[in-house]
């Protein structure tokens, strides 16, 4: 062990920053979960209302990001290198952007009809989000929970494997049935987004599993 690593170790075998990452969660599975409400309806109102919520998940998950930041840099010894804590952060974060560009996207284009492949796609971004809620518990103690982490990594990036065949058949089937133009690059768009969201939520699984290579030696 590096003598660095060694001395860190020693003087904290927990982080001191998990709780931030837990509240930025929250916000994401709270932000995710009116996702997925606004594909269970055609109700404008109800669209603007539960945008309105995730946007205000997204602002405090901003606010919360620079607490991090303000206690990172407060000196504190952790048993995991500052920049990958600042990396899983800043990647925890642009899940919860994506998610508030998702619930956007549903308000700019005003398609006519939310298909229950959009709402599939939903539902699998609240389950990354469910998934992300467990993996930031166990940074409490990379070296301990080693094998949870691994198997959430798993799991995360099964899902954004099943997002991404769902993605490409709702692609297939909305061009091969929607007429209307107009209407067509809605729907396209909306899946595009709500695809790269899910995108976002395998980035911060695929560091935090590059990182268990180093922190595994």
């Amino acid at each position: 062990m590096k003598p660095f690593r060694k001395l860190r170790s020693l003087f904290a075998s927990k982080t001191h920053i998990v709780p931030i990452y837990t509240q930025q969660v929250a916000y994401i599975k709270q932000a995710s979960s009116a996702l997925v409400k606004m594909t269970l309806t055609s109700d404008h109102g109800e669209w603007k209302k539960l945008e309105k919520e995730v946007k205000v998940c997204e602002t405090q998950g901003d606010a919360m990001l620079t607490e991090f930041y303000e206690q990172l840099y407060e000196g504190i010894f952790t048993s995991i290198d500052r920049l990958d804590l600042q990396t899983i952060a800043m990647y925890i974060d642009e899940f919860l952007d994506n998610i508030n560009d998702s619930a956007k996207s549903v308000l700019l284009y005003l398609p006519d009809r939310i298909d229950q492949q959009l709402a599939e796609l939903a539902q699998y971004i609240e389950s990354e989000a469910d998934a992300l809620k467990s993996l930031v518990v166990c940074l409490d103690n990379v070296k301990a929970n080693f094998s949870n982490l691994t198997l959430l990594c798993d799991r995360i990036t099964e899902l954004e494997h099943a997002a991404d065949d769902a993605y490409e058949e709702y692609i297939g089937y909305v061009f091969h049935n929607e007429k209307n133009p107009i209407e067509l690059m809605k729907y396209k768009n909306i899946a595009e987004m709500f695809e790269n969201t899910t995108d976002a939520a395998k980035r911060v699984s695929d560091y935090v599993r590059k990182m268990l290579l180093r922190y595994a030696e």
